[in-house]
């Protein structure tokens, strides 16, 4: 059998005009890996048209891509050499399709960065720089070109690798190659040319040949995002199939795994795919589903990793670099939605650390907000944890996009956790502390006129356990005992705030932060609320809690206790009779002190 040839992705980019279609086309033709006759077909076209031949046009294949002269979306050909295949993919120079580069770039192992000797070093050749240091791709070659129009002199490839290579140094991005090219000429393209008897180095097919390929993901330690969960039933069939693909390491039948940011963790009992037996070993790049032996539940987003193998960190602040595409500037004190893998979560810009002037070598530092086609060091935080790595240990895990209303706006790598006790929600609390202005009323003297302590109490669990019964049961049982109670759905207007993102996933948090404030109101006017809350996990419940505070909180759990760590204060059964749950629930106000005779004689 013959052995599969290495393969290998490079991405080509560099300023609109400055020849990346060019060199593309000169490759395929030199390297021999057109279709047959396709050279003679284009070159026969161009005459038809009474238009100048160019080894572009043998990439760009659109017709008005031909008419607009600028490659506006990423194309994908393939070439040859004597040691490797490669998947080439030519990604748009313009400022506007930056988006569309940043597509083709983010599976490349290689990228060809095109300079244009006659014009010099443009504002997108820096800005792609920084894409490719973003992206974490480390086989670089820059590649001068239109060596032709400057009559070869290697006074101006010396200037331009002496600019770029000092910019490169400032985004830690050393290239493997500077090579002086003339793409159409074929010159240095595919063999050394003789117009630049100066240049000892590698051709760029030579160049490509050098690059070395990562380690394979499979070797990796894992990463598997969950994607969905599914449940079947028909025939007895309990099964929880956990599904998604894999994207780093491998997974074999028996493996002890854990769940993050929740830390739930078991043992893999099977590996399942679609409409296929059931396979003893997974591995990166497959689309699978695992079983477990123990059940557990677990919401979409979370990254099952092997219990003995480095973990990914499980934080919600961490310091990156990201580039902005959105027509509104990147700021503070905004909502937006950052997604990383198969996990969503509400992310806020925490600081700024500096902003790259693209035109210049230094950046910007103390600027208030990101602007469009701005790069930038910020720390993002979260809402809640989040599971990640840096962009150095696993580029897949690494990697982010931000979302605002629906489009995606921004993208990014993660340089570092961020440890520190600070954080947006601990900020908010201390400046409604600081701005609180208090009555004479103390809560104990509310405590006396009504006879109990003021709490939030939190009836939660799946859905359909009829939660929101037993909320009203309470209330009623304790309206009807005197007590000042009330119950307030999630799903009420009140807690729904016009004007911000409809997005179900900044919505959730947005709507329990609301909850939170408003418990935090009515519970220090003395008041025993009553809220329901379908399925709210640690993180949300701890959120809750600490907007409530100094008030305590009570957790009712109904139906099966999906919690992670958190204590609950009762757990009920679903579907049992509202107010028989209700009588249970006003026995542990009453063991809290919340509701006690004596004390309140």
């Amino acid at each position: 059998m013959n052995k599969q040839r290495d393969q290998m992705n490079v991405v080509v980019v560099g300023h609109v005009d400055h020849g990346k279609s060019t060199l593309i086309g000169r490759l395929l033709a030199d390297t021999g890996s057109l279709p047959q006759g396709k050279l003679e077909a284009v070159k026969a076209n161009c005459a038809r048209n009474a238009k100048p031949f160019e080894y572009a046009f043998l990439l760009d294949a659109l017709k008005d891509e031909q008419a607009q002269g600028i490659t506006i979306d990423t194309a994908r050909c393939f070439f040859k050499s004597q040691k490797r295949d490669y998947i080439i993919i030519d990604a748009p120079g313009h400022i506007e399709f930056l988006k569309n580069m940043i597509t083709g770039a983010a599976r490349a192992q290689a990228a060809l960065l095109v300079i244009d000797a006659n014009e010099g070093i443009r504002e997108n050749s820096k800005r792609h720089g920084y894409m490719m240091s973003f992206l974490g791709i480390k086989n670089l070659t820059v590649c001068v070109n239109k060596m032709d129009l400057v009559n070869y002199r290697q006074a101006i490839f010396d200037q331009i690798q002496r600019e770029y290579s000092a910019f490169l140094k400032e985004i830690n991005l050393v290239p493997q190659n500077f090579i002086p090219i003339a793409a159409r000429e074929g010159d240095n393209v595919v063999e050394l040319s003789a117009k630049m008897p100066w240049y000892k180095g590698a051709s760029i097919l030579r160049a490509l040949d050098h690059f070395s390929k990562a380690a394979p993901k499979d070797e990796q330690e894992l990463r598997f995002p969950i994607q969905d969960i599914y449940k079947f039933t028909e025939d007895g069939d309990d099964r929880r199939i956990f599904a998604g693909r894999i994207e780093s390491g491998a997974v074999n039948v028996g493996d002890d795994v854990i769940f993050l940011p929740s830390q739930k963790y078991s043992r893999v009992q099977s590996i399942e795919a679609f409409n296929k037996n059931s396979e003893s070993l997974a591995f990166a790049g497959q689309s699978a589903g695992v079983t477990l032996a123990t059940q557990i539940y677990i919401k979409p987003g979370e990254i099952m990793v092997k219990k003995d193998q480095r973990q990914p960190h499980v934080s919600n602040k961490f310091k990156a670099n990201i580039f902005w595409m959105g027509k509104q500037p990147f700021v503070k004190d905004k909502n937006y939605k950052l997604k990383l893998a198969t996990q969503q979560a509400p992310v806020v810009l925490s600081d700024i650390l500096g902003v790259l002037d693209a035109s210049e070598l230094s950046s910007i530092a103390g600027k208030s907000q990101v602007d469009r086609h701005d790069v930038a060091e910020c720390v993002l935080e979260t809402l809640k944890p989040i599971a990640f790595d840096d962009i150095f240990t696993i580029a897949e895990t690494g990697r982010f996009v931000i979302v605002d209303n629906y489009e995606i706006v921004g993208g990014g790598i993660i340089l570092a956790p961020v440890f520190e006790e600070e954080t947006s929600l601990k900020k908010y609390i201390a400046s409604r502390e600081f701005n609180w202005e208090r009555s004479q009323i103390t809560p104990d003297t509310r405590a006396k006129k009504y006879e109990h302590k003021s709490a939030l109490i939190v009836l939660t669990g799946p859905q359909g356990t009829g939660k929101v019964e037993i909320a009203k049961a309470l209330e009623e049982d304790l309206f009807k005992d005197n007590r000042f109670a009330y119950f307030l759905g999630l799903s009420n207007e009140l807690l729904l705030n016009p004007g911000q993102a409809t997005d179900k996933t900044l919505s959730r948090l947005g709507n329990i932060q609301e909850l939170g404030k408003v418990a935090h109101v009515l519970t220090d006017a003395g008041l025993i609320l009553i809220a329901s809350v379908s399925d709210i996990d640690d993180y949300e419940l701890n959120m809750l809690k600490t907007l409530t505070l100094p008030r305590q909180t009570l957790v009712i759990n109904v139906g099966e206790n999906r919690f992670s760590h958190s204590q609950i204060d009762l757990q009920l059964p679903a579907d049992q009779d509202p107010h028989a749950s209700s009588q249970q629930i006003i026995n542990v106000l009453i063991k809290s002190i919340l509701i006690d005779p004596e004390y309140f004689i």
